[in-house]
């Protein structure tokens, strides 16, 4: 009896403790798992990692991407990948310098991709799991299977400048509204007038603080996942292209090595916004989405290819990570400072070239008229 009563009490207590770790958030039910070994033991179990990426990822909740997850190792291993961001610190002076003083080192060959190593990645392989939430409430939520206007091996998408617009594409897809809105109802401040909001800036501070993005890409070939996203906003546009629209810019610094010279590139996430209504008494201010893109550049602002894209997509897949968020903010801010002073020096480079031009044109001026007189 006494046996009986010691096995109950130990599958009770196992029971007691799942509901308790299923309750849990991702860091915290990791944490946990490192406690002792019944909570280890427990905190295998792929139902608690599936409620964890449902909460944290809404896109998961559907069937095909949960049968992805699947495929790709499970739960616990997507969210082993994707809640850590890329963070890149690679982005070091003297790569730079060595980059401006020897781009003739790269054949053409080399710039425009290993064609070999392009065969292995297919377009198809890649699926986009992308969520956006306004002050913890998710707003929008988009699964894309493959990569747009991808087809064939030789199709201009591998010369032509990579560029993913999530809404465009994801819509067809998805069973749910295509247009994706917010509302006063959702936390947004009241605007009586444009004019007020230019001079305050109370809406784009609010939309800046709140906004969240997570950009998650998979390969199914490889098994692999990361996010792209930096999660906060990197920085944005007020009123630009025009006096109702906000741009917001997210996303990330990825390795480049042995892919272009510049060794990093950026991984750009635009998302806009723009007001619907603005003017009257009682009416509720309502922002569209009106643009989800993904793109990556490299150090100069130039668009990458297609076909380098690819190569650098999915080198990403494998590159370091950290759950220390202010570090991805910090890279991705370094990226910027290093490539504003790149941009600086190609331009006292320029002057300098053109000061030069001008002497020697003077100075050949002077010549051509000192022995005609």
């Amino acid at each position: 009896m006494s046996m009986v009563a010691i096995e109950s009490m130990a599958s009770l207590s196992t029971d007691v403790f799942y509901d308790i770790l299923r309750r849990l958030d991702g860091p915290s039910l990791a944490a946990a798992a490192c406690a002792c070994a019944t909570f280890c033991s427990i905190s295998r179990e792929e139902r608690l990692w599936e409620n964890v990426c449902s909460s944290m990822w809404p896109s998961t909740n559907r069937e095909d991407v949960k049968s992805l997850i699947s495929l790709i190792g499970g739960f616990r291993k997507f969210y082993a990948d994707c809640f850590p961001l890329i963070v890149n610190k690679e982005v070091t002076e003297y790569q730079w310098n060595g980059y401006l003083e020897n781009p003739e080192e790269w054949t053409e060959a080399e710039y425009y991709g290993d064609t070999v190593e392009l065969e292995s990645i297919s377009p198809l392989d890649f699926v986009s799991i992308v969520d956006i939430r306004y002050k913890d409430k998710t707003i929008c939520s988009k699964v894309l299977w493959g990569i747009p206007n991808a087809n064939g091996s030789n199709s201009w998408f591998h010369n032509c400048p990579f560029r993913i617009d999530l809404l465009n594409y994801a819509a067809r897809d998805d069973d749910s509204e295509s247009e994706v809105t917010l509302s006063v109802s959702d936390g947004l401040p009241p605007i009586t007038s444009m004019e007020k909001e230019r001079k305050d800036g109370k809406l784009w501070k609010e939309l800046r603080d709140g906004l969240r993005l997570s950009w998650i890409v998979v390969n199914r070939k490889v098994k692999q996942a990361a996010n792209l996203a930096s999660w906060s906003p990197l920085g944005g546009q007020r009123h630009w292209p025009t006096d109702k629209d906000f741009m917001i810019r997210f996303g990330s610094v990825l390795p480049a090595k042995d892919i272009l010279p510049c060794q990093v590139v950026e991984c750009i996430l635009i998302m806009k916004f723009r007001v619907m209504n603005t003017e009257g008494e009682g009416v509720e201010t309502t922002l569209k989405l009106t643009e989800l893109s993904m793109q990556l550049e490299d150090m100069e602002g130039a668009h990458v290819n297609g076909r380098n894209s690819l190569l650098i997509l999915k080198e990403a897949l494998s590159c370091r990570r950290s759950k220390n968020y202010s570090e991805v903010l910090e890279s991705c801010h370094l990226y910027s400072k290093v490539q504003s002073e790149l941009k600086e020096e190609k331009m006292r480079n320029e002057s300098r070239i053109d000061r030069l031009c001008i002497l020697s044109g003077i100075a050949a001026f002077v010549t051509f008229w000192y022995y005609i007189l």
